[in-house]
């Protein structure tokens, strides 16, 4: 008995294996999905690694950027600051070199070239901007202008 409904074509799944070879396919049943799984691994590569993963949260100072980035060295990666207050984030993995002995059996990890671009807000204060990495990680930190807060003046009343 399947631990997955036939919700995908009636592939049958364990979800407690991570390593079972039924794997889910979007572009299953597509009428293009033959051309695209057809596509050597080296073709489909630069796409995996094209959509890096980011988190942006917001604190009451500033705008911090998180991106996972595990194998790619500070110097291979670029953070920049565009015309229009557009924060860009790019660089690129190299594929491993292939030996002529070696026998591969899986290769997964994604490789190629990189680039997320975000519009910052107007608080953003552009010259102050930081970045690091640590253990795979980069953390771009972006601070906030104070908030200018009105202050109350009474207004009286006539009559």
């Amino acid at each position: 008995m399947a631990m997955i409904p036939s919700f995908f074509g009636g592939r049958r799944s364990n979800i407690f294996d991570p390593f079972s070879l039924d794997i889910f396919d979007p572009f299953e049943g597509f009428p293009f999905s033959g051309t695209v799984t057809n596509v050597p691994s080296s073709g489909r590569e630069t796409s995996a690694f094209a959509n890096a993963r980011i988190d942006w949260k917001e604190t009451p100072d500033s705008h911090i950027f998180k991106m996972d980035v595990p194998g790619i060295k500070k110097e291979e990666v670029k953070v920049e600051v565009e015309e229009g207050r557009v924060l860009q984030i790019s660089g690129e993995r190299s594929r491993e070199q292939e030996e002529k002995n070696d026998t591969w059996h899986r290769m997964e990890r994604s490789s190629g070239k990189f680039m997320r671009r975000f519009r910052l807000p107007e608080n953003a204060k552009m010259e102050e901007i930081k970045a690091a990495m640590e253990n795979g990680v980069l953390t771009v930190t972006v601070p906030k202008e104070e908030e200018k807060k009105s202050e109350g003046k009474a207004i009286d009343i006539s009559g």
